[in-house]
């Protein structure tokens, strides 16, 4: 990992150990993508078979999940992970349904105005597989789409090597009131779901996370299809003072670093004591893990520890970062919370580490990665719902207020704006 010390280091060399990555495609991963999506909408279903046989299981036969395979999956889930699927789905709901926006009217003298909320119809959850099996992006995505209203929502994961989903992913997609299946990854899923297949719905809006080739599908075709983000690697600062235990916040930091190679794992704490001893914890835990390589490689790229003067100057550096996930540990993190403006998850003290929110405690995990979370915010109810606004005047009130529209009409330009008012109040 590397160390910096504010006050020390020159502010530039921390703010670039900081900065967000590149996120542009290459050239190559633009164009092969380009490339599938139109050999997709050219050869529909065919184009699926044949491209999942290439890049996921030699022996995929069909694309949509058969009830039988629904069936066999939940005979091979041990007991304990369904429970589990099922406390997480019950607590992503109670949280979810405290988010729900209801259509409102003001009748007033003539006017009505409103807003009508209407829950987006066709929804499509990209859920990665192949290789590994996250039932958690299940539930954090297709939980909300339910309590939001959405009345068909579909599921695309990339086939096993023999061909079929893993069976907690099944097991999570019936849990969460998924109406299909399909065995269908990379991006020509995404293409599939935002044209449609003569296997696959033709959905409104995609969301979920993926691969790089995934998320250029979706900024290619963001406009056929509605999206939720554009996913980058996942992070967490942790903000520390010397109350924080070490191998806790050690833990933490390993915790990210298993995703992949660049996940981003941040200490910024004000006890120098404190990140010795993590330093210490973390090249011993490392060694250790059952993730090990993996974690050392990404520690080794992506790995960071600050060493602020002051909760103010770790505050600023947390708003500059933007992090997707925000540990607090400090003597009193509520007397730190107003000093963050930035970050997608924020998890409060020594007993709510990042995992706890990945699974279970309820908001969803889907957030802003990259910076993103200046601007943006994680995956809720409002992603799966359109609003629509409502204006009703009768003409008494149309006259009170139609010199104010032709004045700004006519100050646009824009007579026949202004003609289609003055007709109307003669």
């Amino acid at each position: 990992m590397k160390i910096f010390e504010i006050g020390r280091d020159p502010q530039a060399e921390i703010d670039a150990a900081l900065a967000p990555p590149e996120r542009p495609a290459t050239e190559e991963v633009e164009r092969i993508t380009r490339e599938i999506i139109a050999y997709v909408i050219a050869r529909r279903d065919q184009a699926l078979l044949e491209l999942g046989r290439r890049f996921d299981s030699a022996d995929l036969t069909s694309l949509a999940v058969r009830e039988e395979e629904f069936q066999a999956a939940y005979e091979n889930t041990d007991p304990r992970h369904l429970a589990a699927i099922r406390r997480a789905k019950a607590n992503i709901e109670e949280f979810h349904k405290k988010q729900l926006r209801q259509s409102w009217m003001d009748i007033h003298d003539g006017t009505i105005l409103g807003q009508i909320v209407r829950s987006i119809e066709k929804v499509g959850l990209y859920a990665p597989g192949g290789k590994a099996a996250y039932p958690s992006s299940v539930l954090m995505t297709a939980v909300p789409a339910k309590v939001a209203g959405v009345p068909f929502f579909i599921m695309c994961s990339p086939a096993q090597a023999d061909g079929g989903v893993d069976p907690l992913m099944l097991v999570a997609a019936r849990e969460s009131g998924i109406d299909a299946v399909f065995k269908v990854g990379g991006a020509q899923a995404i293409a599939a779901m935002a044209y449609g297949t003569e296997s696959m719905p033709k959905v409104d809006k995609v969301v979920g996370p993926g691969n790089p080739f995934v998320t250029e599908a979706k900024r290619q075709l963001y406009g056929i299809v509605g999206i939720d983000m554009m996913a980058g690697p996942s992070e967490i600062m942790i903000v520390a003072d010397d109350t924080a235990d070490a191998h806790f916040v050690t833990a933490d930091l390993l915790s990210q670093a298993e995703h992949a190679e660049d996940s981003r794992a941040v200490l910024v704490t004000v006890s120098r004591a404190l990140a010795d001893n993590v330093l210490q914890a973390v090249r011993h835990l490392k060694s250790t893990a059952a993730r090990g390589e993996l974690i050392s490689e990404s520690l080794a790229a992506n790995g960071v520890v600050v060493i602020a003067r002051t909760f103010e100057e770790a505050a600023q550096l947390v708003n500059r970062f933007a992090p997707e996930h925000l540990e607090v540990v400090v003597d009193d993190p509520w007397e730190f919370l107003p000093l963050v403006k930035n970050a997608g998850a924020i998890m409060l003290g020594q007993y709510s580490p990042v995992p706890l929110g990945d699974y279970a405690a309820g908001p969803s995990h889907t957030l802003p990665t990259g910076g993103t979370a200046r601007f943006s915010s994680p995956v809720t109810v409002d992603d799966f719902q359109k609003k629509s606004s409502l204006i009703s005047y009768n003409r008494d009130a149309l006259r009170e207020i139609a010199g104010t529209v032709i004045d700004l009409a006519e100050a646009e330009g824009f007579q026949a704006h202004a003609d289609s008012i003055k007709i109307r109040i003669g």
